[in-house]
Parts: structure tokens; sequence; C-alpha cells
């Protein structure tokens, strides 16, 4: 079986029925334009915002944020598991990644082009393929790590919970002491 082309793979993401695809298409009523160029214009602007634009950053959380939280809500509502299963691994692997990018963010800042890599990075994990980014590090990096220590994991996150339920219970006595301190107060003023 021959491999597809960058071409034809556009042309056949352009003919399933979306929102996106849609709008195109009625500019390309409109205009004569083709949604194929219109979707080439479209992603060469993407690329060089992303290269050089002020906004890089938001862009960037914009196609990794939104996008992937709107599939996982289609993914939520629809009967299918391989959907959930699909956005659950993307999340895991963002949640890592966007932790390891806040500790590195000083440094990584300064690379040229950072932004797009990372866009492509995300664009990578999201892809719709069984090789995607998202399935690979959680299968090859995140998985293993996780299996090796769970059991030590649970008990981390279960004593966490208690010494915050604690904290939480604490908290609470106090603040309510305080109130009734504070109701008295203002009462012995006004008496």
């Amino acid at each position: 079986m021959a491999s597809e082309s960058g071409s034809d793979w556009l042309d056949r993401c352009l003919q399933h029925g979306s929102v996106f695809t849609h709008a195109l298409a009625k500019v390309e009523s409109r205009t004569g334009v083709s949604k194929r160029y219109q979707a080439i214009g479209i992603i060469v602007v993407l690329f060089l915002y992303l290269l050089f634009g002020y906004g890089a950053p938001l862009l960037c959380s914009f196609i990794g944020f939104l996008y992937p939280a709107y599939c996982s809500v289609k993914a939520i509502e629809s009967n299918i598991k391989d959907d959930d299963t699909q956005w659950l691994t993307y999340w895991v692997v963002y949640a890592f990644f966007s932790f390891g990018e806040f500790f590195s963010d000083i440094l990584l800042f300064w690379f040229p082009f950072y932004y797009f890599g990372k866009c492509a990075f995300l664009l990578w994990c999201m892809a719709p393929v069984s090789w995607n980014g998202a399935n690979v590090i959680y299968n090859q990096v995140l998985r293993p790590h996780f299996l090796k220590h769970a059991s030590r994991l649970d008990g981390f996150f279960t004593e966490f919970s208690e010494v915050a339920g604690n904290v939480r219970d604490e908290a609470s006595k106090i603040a309510k002491q305080a109130a009734a301190s504070a109701l008295t107060a203002e009462h012995h003023k006004t008496t």
C-alpha cells in the first residue's frame, strides 16, 4: 500500500464535515479560492505567527488546550470508549509537559522558535494516529514508571489527603473561633 502524500492527507481532511470545513466552503463559494489553498494559507500564517508573532504563547495555548478540551467534551458525549482513552492520554502527557515546562520556562523562553516547537509537539501529541506523541510518551515513559511506583504513589496521595483534611478541619475551627470572637467583641462595643 502506497503511503499518503501530504496533499492527499490535506484533501481528505478537508472532506470531513466540520465547522471549519463548512466555513472554508462558504469562503470558496464567495471568492472562488479553493478550500485547499485557504487551508494552506491559514497553515502558513499560523506557522509564521508561531515563529515571529507577539502572541505566540497565546496561540500555542489555544492550539494545545482549547481544541483538545473541545475534543474531550465531544469524546465524553460519544458512546465510543477509544476516543475517551485518546484524550485522557493526551491530558496526562499535557500535565507532565506543563509541569516540566513550569520549571524550565525561564531557560526555554530564550530558545528561538520555542513556541513553534512546543506547538508542533502538542500537535503531534493530539494527532489522530496510533503513534501520536501522547500514546508514545505515555506507553514508553510514563506508564512504566507509574506501574513501578503505583503503590508508593497511592500511599503518598492517601497520606496527603489525610493531612489536607486535617489542615482544612483545623483552619475551619480557627475561622469559626475568630468569627465568634469578632462577633463577641462587636457585641460588647455596641452595648
